[in-house]
């Protein structure tokens, strides 16, 4: 991570002129004033039938100024960080912010503190010290920003020989690579400053598959916070080996008979569906305006003692983790679930100055045009104590899921549909016979309250999951061996 000087010199800004800016935003009496500052890099390669059909490099650069009065939130930003400009912007801001406010102070102290395994990690009010008292989550060797694109071009031809060979049904091989760094400074009206570096990058590809009449398709991801050095000769086979893996499979899966019955989810990428199911039900914000099932239902018994859920953004170079968050908040594990127990909801500034406790960190944004919002990080069941074999062994008649599609998802109700790209019918538990096209529908606190068994080997899926809410964040989500009693498959 770089020093604090040369953030300030990436943005043309000194101390005085952020103090200045402070001062602006706050001048017709806001409670409250944040500055977030972000030039990010980008660059992407899309490589087609051997050929390199696109390639893109480009600079992000400019600050998004947020004054909260009372209840009311006004939000400006300016692309070039000139001083003029960004006064500009903060004056917006505060106009923004003055009309028909509802007063509500934002204080600094005072706050209670969320239950949780780093106290000392929660409080979004201190002044930070200007160096981490923690390890750097992301560091990376190499900068994507001093890399020519071109140099990673024989790579990707690498990569889609790899896979080309595996299968003769493929027709087609689309593999990509993108990447990004982004340096982040953030100041408030409580004199906080804090500065990072976030590398992200992903590797994808899509596979099309032929036999006769039929098609099949597979995509596979890979996404780190990290340098070039992720671009490793074992990461190649690994993709290569996934985006063939269960196609045999694929072509001669069947649309089982459909009804109520027990769904075991394999560990891994089925998380997604913890993510959207009842993540999102976790988000402050939700709960703060009586909009989710679960407003109003901390401290109470949700689900199964053996049952934990967190959000985490700790994780080393995982998509999801962050050294602060988008409001200058440090990085956490929050538990949202504990042994059963709803702990916590996921907290930026403002929830939390709502419920009167601290921020979790999970204040976040896409980028300096987008205000920030409660969202997830790295979100996860921790690992229970059963053995996934015996899970399947102990259901009659069920389905197994491993890879899920799209889904919808009620945040009021909790009820979901997800679409299922592949799985197995459970009978006299035994994988027996492969399934596709399918749909789980249920709810989710009915879901988290018909887990029955959870096992012991949680996997944090390392694909290039983006979450929306409006804007678009990188998350990462994980799961171990579940079994559900009761989902409904929709079937034959």
């Amino acid at each position: 991570m770089k020093e604090k000087r040369l953030y300030l010199d990436t943005f043309r800004v000194d101390e005085p002129a952020l103090d200045r800016l402070i001062e602006e935003g706050r001048r017709e009496g806001g409670d409250y004033c944040d500055l977030f500052f972000e030039d990010t890099t980008w660059t992407d390669l899309l490589l087609r039938d051997g050929q390199v059909a696109s390639g893109g490099f480009h600079v992000d650069h400019g600050v998004g100024i947020r004054v909260l009065q009372g209840e009311k939130t006004g939000y400006a930003y300016s692309e070039r960080t000139e001083l003029p400009l960004m006064l500009e912007a903060a004056k917006a801001a505060s106009a923004i912010s003055m009309s028909s406010a509802i007063r509500r102070p934002f204080r600094k102290a005072g706050l209670k503190t969320v239950r949780n395994e780093a106290p000392e990690m929660l409080s979004g009010f201190r002044i930070f010290p200007e160096r981490m008292s923690f390890p750097d989550r992301y560091p990376f060797r190499a900068d994507w920003r001093t890399e020519e694109a071109r140099k990673f071009v024989p790579l990707l031809e690498r990569l889609e020989r790899l896979i080309t060979a595996k299968d003769p049904r493929i027709v087609k091989v689309i593999v990509r690579m993108s990447s990004q760094v982004s340096d982040i400074l953030q100041y408030n009206s409580f004199r906080e400053m804090t500065f990072d570096t976030r590398p992200l990058a992903s590797l994808a590809v899509s596979v099309i598959f032929s036999q006769g009449n039929v098609t099949e398709n597979k995509s596979v991801s890979r996404s780190f916070r990290t340098g070039p050095e992720m671009l490793t000769e074992e990461l190649l086979l690994e993709i290569a080996e996934d985006a063939v893996r269960g196609i045999d499979e694929r072509f001669a899966a069947k649309r089982p008979e459909g009804g109520e019955m027990p769904v075991v989810m394999g560990s891994g990428a089925s998380g997604i569906l913890l993510h959207e199911a009842m993540g999102h039900a976790f988000e402050a914000d939700f709960n703060r305006k009586g909009q989710s099932i679960f407003s109003d239902r901390v401290g109470q018994k949700v689900c199964d003692a053996r049952i934990s859920i967190v959000d985490d953004g700790t994780l080393p170079s995982n998509r999801g983790a962050v050294n602060y968050d988008d409001e200058g908040v440090p990085g956490q594990k929050t538990y949202m679930v504990r042994e059963g127990v709803l702990r916590s909801y996921l907290h930026d500034r403002i929830s939390a100055r709502f419920y009167g406790v601290s921020p979790t960190g999970n204040g976040r944004r896409e980028s300096f045009r987008y205000p920030p919002l409660p969202r997830m990080r790295a979100t996860y069941m921790e690992s229970g104590d059963a053995d996934p074999a015996e899970i399947i062994a102990s259901v009659k008649r069920g389905i197994y899921v491993d890879e899920f599609s799209n889904g919808q998802v009620q945040i009021g109700e909790g009820d979901f549909t997800f679409f299922v790209k592949s799985g197995s019918l459970i009978e006299n538990g035994r994988l027996t016979r492969p399934v596709k096209d399918i749909n789980i529908i249920g709810n989710g606190p009915r879901a988290l309250a018909d887990i029955a068994a959870v096992g012991n080997d949680l996997k944090i899926d390392e694909g290039a999951w983006t979450c929306g809410k409006g804007q678009s964040c990188p998350v990462s989500c994980g799961i171990p061996t579940v079994l559900v009693d009761h989902l409904i498959v929709g079937g034959e």
